[in-house]
């Protein structure tokens, strides 16, 4: 009998109980709250997510007859119009190198509301280097032909590379006779952004590969600057530093380089000097603790450092009415 009443007792605790923190579930204000706070960040969350996703066309010619070598792809914002354009030439020594090899660049830039367009161009030894710049002369005036259909603005593009790319995006936001034979006119180029290039001044790398060679003893590598490049003269043409004069309407650049190495942080200080002198806005930012290859990939993550600089440059440049 007594271990009935016990077990009784305890159902009523229990039932008291359910009902006691049921009430209080009720008469608590925050519980008010918390459910339509959760389903609001749950909403919200989702919502940006769909907003910033990016549209995507890959593999789009920018030249005929159709090949892999000379193809662009697509990443922009799922709404928009007029929108500031990022043209991204990759690297790889000019023999190497995709178009796909972008990391976090393509949703760091659509967050940001640009189109971003990452290229493909033709390697040496099949084709000789001013080929490759004309390829890549050819990808900005098919972007300046089209990109509006993206949302894109043809007015406001940067053009921004890596290594190889480096060299490329300077060069032609320096000696602009490849784009306007593309249609394309110099005031369209807002910024360049060449990241960690050796070659703006190709006579002087070479003299520096050389002379490191000498005096370690090492014998020349058999596709170095000047098999690509050619004789002096094509090296001097190649070279961004010697087209960079005053008045000729060339864009502001941000020169990123690594700060401990001496190659690129020589050359990017060899450009900016160049440009310093003929008045053109310029900056540079030497990245720490990091490298050649890390440098690239690291662009568009959140917290690093070039990527601060660089959308800082690009805010600048576009204004308080950028989007």
């Amino acid at each position: 009998m007594l271990m009935i009443l016990l077990r009784a007792m305890h159902v009523f605790n229990n039932h008291t109980q359910l009902r006691y923190d049921e009430q209080r579930r009720k008469d608590d204000p925050m519980r008010l709250l918390i459910v339509p706070l959760i389903a609001y960040l749950v909403f919200t969350t989702t919502g940006a997510t769909a907003q910033t996703t990016p549209r995507v066309e890959r593999d789009i010619p920018y030249a005929q007859p159709k090949n892999e070598r000379q193809l662009l792809d697509v990443y922009a914002p799922p709404s928009g119009s007029m929108l500031p354009v990022v043209l991204w030439v990759h690297g790889g020594g000019w023999t190497q190198g995709s178009k796909n090899d972008v990391d976090q660049k393509p949703k760091a830039f659509v967050e940001r509301g640009f189109v971003f367009v990452p290229v493909n161009y033709r390697f040496v030894p099949h084709v000789t280097m001013d080929t490759i710049v004309r390829d890549v002369a050819k990808s900005v005036g098919w972007v300046h032909a089209n990109i509006t259909r993206y949302g894109g603005d043809p007015n406001r593009v940067f053009l921004m590379g890596h290594s190889a790319g480096a060299q490329l995006a300077a060069l032609l936001c320096t000696d602009t006779r490849y784009i306007e034979a593309q249609g394309v006119p110099r005031t369209s180029i807002k910024g360049c952004v060449p990241v960690d290039g050796d070659t703006y001044d190709v006579p002087l790398q070479v003299a520096t590969s050389t002379a490191r060679r000498n005096s370690l003893k090492q014998p020349p590598p058999k596709m170095g600057h000047p098999e690509k490049f050619g004789n002096l003269e094509r090296q001097r043409e190649l070279s961004a530093v010697n087209h960079v004069a005053p008045n000729r309407g060339i864009a502001p650049f941000l020169l990123l380089h690594l700060a401990d190495y001496t190659d690129t942080a020589a050359q990017a200080y060899r450009l900016w000097a160049a440009l310093d002198q003929a008045g053109i806005p310029a900056k540079l930012f030497g990245a720490k603790q990091t490298d050649h290859m890390k440098l690239d990939r690291d662009l568009g993550v959140p917290g690093d450092p070039a990527t601060k600089a660089l959308f800082e440059f690009t805010d600048q440049l576009l204004g308080p009415t950028r989007h």
